[in-house]
């Protein structure tokens, strides 16, 4: 048989191209940063040549690493379905879903009843963990995650498209310093999401006043906390119209007319064999019924 390199250097190699990071890949596996260097080396050394381009906390796959991860994704992919078959995972009607915690609580958790009584026997595990895309296969069947766009490597689905909007509590819209025009935003605080950090920037560039700086920034690393902090007063918070329109919380509004065209939206994503899956697919075919072609 020809010789292959060991599996372990090969999950390696791949949680640090889809994640970009020695350390975002080691906390994914579980493994100490040094660890994992040690198998991405290993795979290096089995093949002879570098696979990535190192920059400081980053790693970018170069000419070879972008050929080789193209060839073994969709293998690891049909070895991920057939331990699945032995396993008689198949005819479990059992999904483990990644999706954001702010998604599962204002958008997907009030319709599962309506997934339940069409399929009661479909049971799914959330999981609300960071890197959903990267743990498809790896402890995920499936995931709806937040992105500019998704490899063509996976299977997507587009679920939505949003625009950015101010949001804020209605109690700003009140007294002698209240919000009435974007230009008032000088002397209020701006809540942003880590993960979405130029909403602010992108939001005043497009509505024509680039230098626009407001009182304070703070960050969130929880869009319902971001939400509950701009009902209670504590500043405005830039985020989708689709949080807004899921929290149905009559303190919350939109401030002003202005919204842009987000540069972000959500996706139903998994592995494409994993389609194949009975569990996957009702899923599937339940979240993007209505949704345009």
């Amino acid at each position: 048989m020809r010789r292959l390199p060991p599996l372990t250097a090969v999950e390696a190699f791949v949680q640090v191209a889809r994640l970009g990071s020695i350390k975002a890949a080691a906390e994914d596996l579980s493994l100490s940063s040094p660890a994992l260097s040690r198998r991405v080396q290993a795979m290096e050394r089995f093949l002879g040549r570098p696979l990535f381009t190192r920059r400081h906390q980053a790693m970018t796959l170069n000419p070879d690493g972008e050929l080789l991860l193209s060839r073994i994704a969709p293998a690891l992919d049909s070895l991920a379905v057939a331990v699945d078959q032995v396993r008689g995972e198949p005819d479990a009607m059992r999904l483990r879903l990644g999706v954001l915690p702010l998604y599962a609580s204002r958008q997907l958790i009030p319709r599962l009843p309506e997934l339940r009584a069409r399929h009661p026997n479909l049971h799914i595990d959330v999981d609300t963990a960071a890197h959903g895309l990267a743990r498809l296969n790896d402890g995920l069947d499936a995931a709806i995650v937040l992105a500019p766009e998704i490899e063509a490597a996976v299977y997507s689905r587009r679920l939505s498209r949003n625009r950015v909007v101010a949001i804020a509590g209605r109690s700003l819209l009140e007294g002698d310093g209240a919000i009435r025009e974007p230009s008032d935003l000088a002397r209020a605080t701006i809540l942003l999401h880590r993960d979405m950090p130029l909403n602010f920037q992108l939001w005043r560039e497009a509505i024509g006043i680039p230098a626009l700086e407001p009182g304070a920034i703070d960050h969130f690393d929880s869009g319902q906390l971001m939400l509950e902090s701009a009902a209670e007063g504590l500043g405005v918070a830039l985020m989708l119209d689709l949080h807004l329109e899921g929290a149905k919380d009559s303190r919350l509004v939109s401030l002003f007319d202005n919204a842009v065209d987000s540069q972000v939206s959500y996706w139903f994503v998994c592995r494409r064999p994993a389609l194949q899956r009975r569990p996957v697919k009702l899923f599937h075919d339940w979240l993007v019924e209505g949704l345009p072609a």
